[in-house]
């Protein structure tokens, strides 16, 4: 029985969370030789998760540099990866998720006719400019996509919609089974993590905020700063706590805006951190994808900072509220959680529909299945 050749491609600190368990699971396989090539979108906290999870990249393309433009890096990850696909010849790339890296993956492995694996396949927004560039991202490899692996029905129905129906199978979310694995690590070094956060009082409810993306730029975000201080404000018991994106449209803004005593404003998480202060809070403020997805399964409530967003299966679940970055809303929201227990109740306690822990392992059967049972 020969090897299947499988070549991991990813950018950013999201995709290497949601595709080291996946990495991990076919590495141990003798029916699958796995390759890693990173694109190093986000190099310092890639680098981060990759250490975390002990993941070593045979091919690292540190394609990132200063206000580089959208199309310079989708062009330049195209001819890059075209290049680590002509050494590796794999039977498949796995992408995961709408980044640059996946768009510029799954195309170099199209023209190339290798089959693509969509790992977080059949998200949608419905809006080509929200998230941006990351709906259009998705939308064109699912296109390319041999094997869709789509994280719920609705995602299912969403790629059925646009004529996709062949190779598609509800898995779950690899995020899940990361976060899981993460927490399992983290549990020995209860004491470190906790002395990781000196600025943070623990015997206050803690609110963390995640902030970061591009739709959210100018006055969208001075609207989520000032729904932030109007909440420390009127909670002086609660600490709000924002790890700060690098980018300089959030930082710089943050920075200046956000100066409450109980609005601790702290440097970027690695994600072991990130994880063991998401345990810790009483709710989370967030835009990030994951972050929706990882709440539900520790029970935090998660009031959404998009207008849009294409996980709404845990809106619709109970577990997380579109609030979007209006100053109003979000300071309602947040402050109905805060004083009403049977309201925090409700949304903490809703299942979550974004899988068990076991999505890797799916992934593995099926394609075991596919390559070596027909």
């Amino acid at each position: 029985m020969a090897q299947k050749k499988l070549l991991f491609v990813f950018g950013t600190r999201p995709e290497a969370i949601k595709l080291a368990p996946l990495i991990k699971i076919f590495d141990t396989n003798d029916a699958f030789k796995v390759s890693v090539c990173v694109t190093a979108q986000h190099r310092q906290m890639l680098d981060q998760v990759l250490d975390f999870f002990k993941i070593k990249p045979d091919h690292d393309l540190n394609l990132m540099q200063p206000n580089q433009s959208l199309e310079q890096l989708t062009a330049n990850a195209l001819i890059k990866v075209s290049e680590v696909l002509d050494k590796e010849k794999p039977d498949l790339v796995f992408v995961q998720g709408d980044t640059t890296s996946v768009l510029a993956a799954s195309l170099a492995a199209f023209y190339k006719r290798i089959g693509v694996v969509h790992i977080e396949a059949g998200l949608r927004s419905f809006n080509k400019n929200a998230p941006y560039p990351e709906e259009i991202n998705r939308v064109l490899t699912s296109r390319m996509t041999d094997f869709h692996f789509a994280p719920t029905e609705a995602a299912r129905k969403n790629l059925a919609k646009e004529a996709i129906t062949e190779n598609i199978y509800v898995v779950g979310n690899t995020v899940i089974d990361a976060l899981l694995s993460g927490l399992e690590i983290i549990e020995k070094d209860e004491i470190d993590y906790r002395n990781y956060f000196p600025t943070i009082d623990f015997s206050k409810k803690i609110i963390l905020i995640t902030c970061h993306r591009r739709e959210s730029f100018g006055e969208p975000f001075k609207n989520i700063c000032a729904a932030l201080n109007e909440i420390a404000e009127l909670n002086p018991g609660f600490e709000l706590v924002y790890p700060v994106h690098l980018n300089p449209n959030i930082k710089n803004v943050a920075y200046q805006i956000l100066q409450r005593k109980n609005i601790k404003l702290i440097e970027t998480l690695e994600y072991p951190q990130l994880i063991w202060l998401m345990k810790k809070s009483f709710i989370i403020l967030t835009d990030s994808g994951g972050i929706q997805e990882e709440a539900p399964a520790l029970g935090k409530p998660v009031l959404v900072l998009r207008d849009v967003t294409e996980r709404m299966e845990g809106i619709e679940a109970g577990n997380a509220k579109l609030v979007g970055t209006n100053r109003e809303i979000i300071v309602r929201e947040a402050q109905k959680l805060i004083n009403d227990p049977d309201h925090y109740q409700k949304m903490s306690l809703a299942a979550n529909p974004y899988g068990d822990g076991t999505t890797s392992l799916q992934i593995l059967k099926i394609l075991e299945n596919h390559f070596f049972n027909n």
